[in-house]
């Protein structure tokens, strides 16, 4: 869907999801503005015809002065701190990466002028509730990190009411696929097996395997969150974006295997999943409905989790193992953490 040209920013444009949506945004013909703070992003990923600067959105005069340079129409809040797991042990760095940062872009945009705000929220809102979640749900979180998400949504629907922009949340499944960063340790299962399996070492399911997930590849994300921010049918509205079909664990577990041609009834142990605690209020089952996106989007899935993750091996490979990057500063409470994150074990 092209639209005439805007002046558009994007948050975490150095990132996974927001580096393959500044792709699109340029080749739409907008003026693209982006920014991140490269605490998981990539130089690799950056667009040579976007506006590109460092700037960590914790820090509010910073923000408030690049908000007032660049004057940005629409914008995609895609920066984010999603480690939802994490976030018990870090509550005061989620909330400050998540809900703080966002108010620090929020504020000063709708000084600027700002028409229409992209929220990149997490379906970790639904919190226990029974899967599929659908949008007219409560928002029920259940850890830190779906706290914040939970308030960047309710922060945005009053201020849009008050100051008149307008704006669409979105929801994304289990979003992953090339260029998704295989070296944080916290978050991204799918990489975080292809980055072990690329070092020819084992990795690690937490609980029996049997939590269910639904997976989206990155091309049938984009596309629908780019449409979002330009139709008006959009407008006020929350979508799940992703596909219906849900994997457990241990099924995803043995697609990476797959493709890295091993037989996943029996892999040689040096490579064969070990099996760890559950982590903290990890929520059983999380998956979504589509309908909403399929009737107002257009959404549809065109890749199955099997290629997708058969591409996404094939980029890694090509990229190389690489070395896992863990908090500097270590957790901030380390009582009851799984021993990956406390001992390092990747």
């Amino acid at each position: 869907m092209r639209t005439h040209r805007r002046r558009v920013l994007v948050t975490g444009a150095a990132g996974f999801m927001g580096s393959h949506l500044v792709d699109a945004l340029v080749a739409d013909g907008h003026l693209v503005f982006g920014v991140d703070d490269m605490s998981g992003g990539y130089w690799r990923n950056i667009h040579p015809e976007s506006e590109f600067s460092v700037l960590d959105l914790r820090h509010r005069e910073a923000t408030e002065a690049y908000l007032r340079k660049a004057r940005p129409e629409v914008i995609f809040h895609m920066a984010a701190d999603a480690t939802e797991g994490r976030s018990q042990f870090t509550p005061i760095s989620s909330t400050e990466r998540n809900y703080l940062a966002y108010l620090n872009v929020l504020v000063p945009a709708i000084r600027e002028g700002l028409r229409k705000m992209v929220l990149i929220s997490s379906m970790s809102v639904y919190g226990r509730q029974p899967a599929p979640f659908h949008e007219g749900m409560p928002r029920v979180p259940e850890d830190i990190y779906a706290i914040a998400k939970a308030a960047m949504e309710h922060a945005t629907e009053i201020l849009a009411k008050v100051h008149d922009f307008d704006y669409t949340i979105i929801r994304p499944h289990n979003v992953y696929g090339e260029r998704q960063n295989i070296a944080d340790p916290y978050r991204n299962v799918i990489g975080i097996f292809i980055n072990r399996l690329l070092q020819g070492k084992d990795f690690f399911i937490y609980g029996d395997g049997e939590q269910k997930r639904a997976f989206s590849h990155i091309v049938d994300f984009t596309p629908y969150c780019l449409r979002a921010g330009f139709d008006d049918a959009a407008n006020g509205e929350i979508f799940n974006i992703g596909p219906r079909e849900e994997y457990s664990i241990n099924q995803t577990a043995r697609l990476v295997l797959k493709h890295f041609g091993y037989d996943p009834d029996d892999p040689p142990e040096a490579v064969r999943p070990r099996r760890l605690p559950p982590r903290p209020l990890e929520v059983r089952d999380a998956y979504c409905t589509l309908e909403k996106a399929q009737r107002l989007l257009g959404y549809r899935t065109t890749v199955s989790l099997d290629e997708g993750i058969r591409r996404m091996v094939a980029w890694a490979k090509e990229l190389g193992p690489q070395p896992m990057r863990y908090l500097e500063g270590g957790l901030e409470l380390t009582t009851g953490a799984p021993e990956t994150w406390t001992r390092r074990l990747m």
